[in-house]
């Protein structure tokens, strides 16, 4: 496929066009993998893109697109543009100034670099378990354009094949249909794709399998979920199904966006909107016997409840530590034999740690972070770990480790 220099107005077009460099980038790693062959056109569609992202019109707060006739919506374009300039190095330049260039974009990528390799290079990973945003992919604004890009896909994909077993990708988000497998990069056969913290995957074949759910928690989750997209087709609230998260129909769990990073719904129509959910909620479930409901300023998640490991606490949320623990016994993981690499970069990737160190003392850790938090909540948990500072410089310990295997 081609991507031919175009014209943005639209926020519809604009998520259309990534779409495109997604199909793009899956073949380029798809031909660089095999052979490192990169055709020209591959390269001028990433250009192509990159420039009709560039020339979109920005006003003070940023890029502009129109939302609908009479109104505009303002976007941030930094990951996108980003993540397409670096492609567009990657492929041209070749990876040798690749590297450099990442070493020029982060100060601290050498030094990290060296101490990952320090640790895990005598390890033979059996389970390589990993949160995607943050974490091995560079955050951006919007989930449907957060395209994984062809040096990531790269990286990360050589280190699965070279030096782990398994490797499951676990995100918060929707496995399809809007979700994960609907923006990596990484051909088929390579990782696993789990999505709604891990009730949901995608194995080697692609074959898809869920953690079974009560029907009768399913049916409340589709009449919430119905309920909802009869609200979002409603002029006043459209927006919100259109920026940041959006409306993401998870496996056991919903997201609604009633915010985004730039801030473009203005702040009281964003409480309004939380309030409209928080009273929808309480009309399905007045007992609070099927959801949790939480806010993160940005985002709202309606989750269904799990019964606790506790017997004081009754019922709790699913947490990415259930996911690993469904994909354990599913996939036939082995956690208990060892050895385990977790990463993550939030303190919702901490049970996914907590999940496999139950099993076995043979798991290490990465966490993507600054947060002196989040590194105390970690090495409380084990000393077999480390901490690095950008997503770029874990998978480029990904990609040292499997490019010093493949030469042993």
């Amino acid at each position: 496929m081609r991507i031919e220099r175009q014209t943005i107005t639209t926020l519809q077009q604009f998520y259309a066009l990534m779409a495109q460099t997604r199909q793009v980038r899956l073949n380029a790693v798809s031909g660089y993998l095999q052979d490192k062959v990169v055709e020209n056109e591959t390269i001028e569609s990433l250009e192509n893109a990159v420039e009709a992202l560039r020339e979109i019109p920005s006003g003070t707060k940023g890029a502009e697109v129109n939302l609908d006739h009479n109104r505009k919506i303002v976007i941030d374009l930094s990951y996108e543009i980003t993540e397409l300039d670096k492609d567009v190095f990657f492929l041209s330049r070749g990876e040798q100034a690749f590297e450099k260039h990442l070493r020029d974009l982060h100060p601290t990528l050498d030094e990290q670099v060296a101490l990952g390799i320090s640790m895990l290079e005598p390890l033979k990973v059996r389970n390589l378990v990993t949160d995607r945003d943050g974490t091995v992919n560079n955050y951006c604004g919007r989930y449907l354009s957060s395209i994984q890009s062809v040096y990531n896909s790269v990286y990360i994909a050589r280190f699965a094949e070279m030096c782990c077993e398994n490797t499951i990708i676990l995100t918060s988000a929707p496995l399809e249909n809007g979700g994960l497998v609907d923006i990596t990069t990484i051909p088929t056969g390579i990782v696993i794709n789990a999505g709604s913290k891990g009730r949901e995957y995608r194995d080697l074949e692609f074959t898809r399998h869920t953690l079974a759910i009560d029907q009768a928690q399913q049916d409340k989750l589709d009449e919430f979920n119905a309920r909802l997209q009869r609200i979002l087709e409603e002029p006043e609230y459209e927006k919100f199904g259109l920026i940041g998260s959006a409306f993401q129909q998870k496996f056991g769990q919903t997201t609604m966006a009633r915010q985004d990073v730039t801030k473009s719904v203005p702040e009281d129509e964003s409480a309004e909107f939380l309030k409209l959910l928080e009273s929808l909620v309480a009309e399905l479930d007045p007992n609070g016997q099927f959801f949790r409901i939480e806010d993160t300023g940005l985002d709202v998640e309606i989750i269904l409840t799990v019964p606790s490991d506790s017997s004081t606490e009754g019922l709790t949320d699913f947490s990415k530590g259930n996911g690993v623990g469904f994909l354990n016994e599913s996939l036939g993981l082995d956690l208990a034999a060892g050895t385990n690499l977790v990463c993550g970069d939030t303190g919702s990737d901490v049970p996914m740690l907590e999940e496999c160190l139950r099993h076995s003392a043979d798991t290490w850790s990465v966490f993507v972070t600054t947060k002196n938090e989040l590194k105390d909540r970690v090495t409380a948990l084990t000393d077999k770990s480390m901490f690095v500072d950008e997503p770029d410089t874990l998978v480029a310990i990904f990609n040292a480790l499997a490019m010093n295997s493949s030469q042993r």
